[in-house]
């Protein structure tokens, strides 16, 4: 696994060897402070990408599986072409990856994507593979991993939706969501757009990626491996339900009045947000505009292909309000947290 120690890595390898596997990753240091790792996975702190073809081969033999719990989404900002970031830590890596992981005779592999690329395929007029780059590299980075899946070589990609839960010591990327927030402190009501989302827990990420991690292996073994994107959701919320739990977390408001926001509003911000990214000379990974069309609907995804991985119920709320608790004390200074990185 590259990514073991992260958020979703951490939380698969606990199932892996709960289940009597054995894990091994590669991660980049440092470790987040208070983070519990299992004690049977073998962690090695280097940063895959300096070590050599020869070096990645020799970490790969006798494994069975692969698995890229890593990369960067649409919150990382970079400078243009943002595509190219995309690729550098999305796509490339698994160019080289996939194939070193066939060399070394592992059966399948479970890639971390994102359900972006599930809308882009449940809704082609939306043209969002055209429109938003980090989209796009989704797109791309599912093609890769189609290209390189054979019958003796299964590769799955989840397509992850919203996730919620906390590892000690690492920032969650949440805090986002906090700094938007405030910019309603001093009125009545909170506005939003009218849609909503498909999510999960930590855990039940786990529970896929270790699910998808046995599918794999299981039909390569008997030559029956292929290419498969999961739709991962195991809840779909409003966001105005999901803003009410925000803001319980958050400072303890019993029932935030949540107004809607006409589509056209929506837009109307994203014209001045791409004014505000020209000006720190980021390059938008999702158009501000063009993302009113997706926040203005319920992107809910059936919860069909958690079940086949196996993920079992957990408790969304208390999820949502641990992301958002810690996400608060991120945003006022008071937690020392590791935070996303592009590399």
């Amino acid at each position: 696994m590259i990514g073991g120690t992260g958020l979703l890595g951490s939380a698969a390898a606990k199932i892996l060897i709960d289940r009597g596997n054995e894990v091994k990753t590669l991660s980049l240091p440092p470790l987040p402070v208070g983070a519990e790792f299992p004690e049977q996975m073998e962690i090695i702190l280097k940063d895959a990408n300096k070590l050599s073809d020869d070096e990645i081969l020799k970490l790969m033999e006798g494994s069975d599986v692969f698995v890229f719990a890593t990369g960067v989404d649409e919150r990382v900002e970079f400078s243009a072409p943002v595509y190219d970031k995309y690729y550098q830590y999305n796509i490339a890596p698994l160019e080289r990856y996939l194939p070193l992981a066939k060399k070394a005779g592992i059966k399948g592999a479970v890639v971390c994507g994102s359900y972006f690329a599930w809308l882009n395929k449940a809704q082609p007029d939306m043209k969002l593979y055209e429109k938003h780059p980090y989209i796009r590299s989704r797109i791309d980075q599912e093609k890769v991993c189609e290209k390189y899946s054979d019958k003796d070589f299964s590769v799955a990609v989840l397509e992850l939706p919203y996730i919620f839960g906390t590892q000690p010591g690492r920032k969650p990327v949440w805090v986002i969501l906090i700094e938007q927030l405030k910019r309603f402190e001093k009125m009545p009501f909170t506005m939003y757009p009218a849609g909503g989302t498909a999510m999960l827990t930590v855990r039940q990420t786990g529970e896929a990626l270790a699910g998808a991690a046995e599918h794999a292996y299981s039909a390569s073994l008997n030559g029956e491996g292929r290419f498969r994107a999961y739709g991962i959701s195991c809840y779909n919320m409003t966001w105005r339900k999901f803003l009410k739990i925000v803001y319980r977390a958050m400072d303890g408001t019993p029932n935030r009045r949540i107004v809607d926001v006409p589509k056209w509003t929506f837009k109307a911000f994203g014209y001045k947000m791409r004014g505000d990214y020209a000006k720190r000379n980021v390059d938008y990974g999702i158009d501000p505009v063009g993302l009113a069309d997706i926040m203005g609907m319920n992107l809910f995804i059936p919860t069909d292909d958690c079940a086949e991985l196996g993920c079992t119920p957990d408790d969304i709320e208390a999820a949502i309000f641990d992301s958002i608790k810690l996400s608060k004390e991120a945003f006022d200074g008071n937690a020392q947290l590791i935070g996303m990185k592009g590399e």
